[in-house]
């Protein structure tokens, strides 16, 4: 088993002493630093507290090694989609945890203000195989571009292998993407208040 409590707590801007301080009854920076690293057991007791602390399932603060998680893998900045120099672990919401899919989600993290989306928005996509397009259209859609870039906008066309997109920014022109490994379609946004 994984522990995930330093990656939910980063994903949510806590320190070690916020953390510490939001469980109930409060303990130290040190235990909670002692509990992340696995040098103090994690117990149910513990899962319960640190859980409460950071508003997620106890659960979700472990998952198995064989079990694939959902990756940050691009962002959106005004001139488009963005690969990451490394992906990173996205802290799955509730609500879609529940959700079943044979692939794991993807998220688009969001820079910048682009048409509809702020700064600090996550966009969670779930991935399809190219000939499940029909099912994206009109929805919007991350896909990947040879050299490790990606197209991201709204899923406007698909005629044989092409693919074309309507990027949310206003005055961009339609993005053509010729025989994507897959699309991933938009199935959740998360907007912090």
């Amino acid at each position: 088993m994984i522990n995930r409590i330093r990656d939910i707590r980063k994903a949510k801007g806590l320190t070690l002493a916020e953390l510490a301080e939001a469980c109930n009854p409060p303990t130290t920076a040190q235990t909670i630093g002692r509990l992340e690293t696995g040098m103090r057991n994690l117990s149910i007791k513990w899962m319960d507290r640190i859980g409460a602390a950071l508003g997620v399932d106890p659960e979700s603060l472990v998952r198995s090694d064989a079990n694939a998680q959902a990756q940050v893998v691009a962002i959106l900045a005004a001139g488009g989609a963005e690969a990451l120099e490394k992906p990173r672990e996205a802290v799955l919401p509730t609500n879609l945890a529940a959700q079943s899919s044979d692939q794991p989600h993807m998220v688009l993290s969001i820079n910048e203000s682009v048409g509809e989306y702020r700064p600090g928005d996550m966009l969670w996509l779930r991935q399809l195989a190219p000939e499940q397009a029909p099912d994206a259209i009109n929805r919007d859609c991350l896909v990947p571009r040879p050299g490790g870039r990606f197209a991201f906008g709204r899923l406007i066309d698909r005629r044989e292998t092409l693919v074309g997109l309507l990027p949310p920014g206003s005055g961009q022109k339609q993005q053509v993407v010729d025989n994507p490994a897959w699309i991933a379609v938009a199935v959740m946004l998360v907007r912090p208040l």
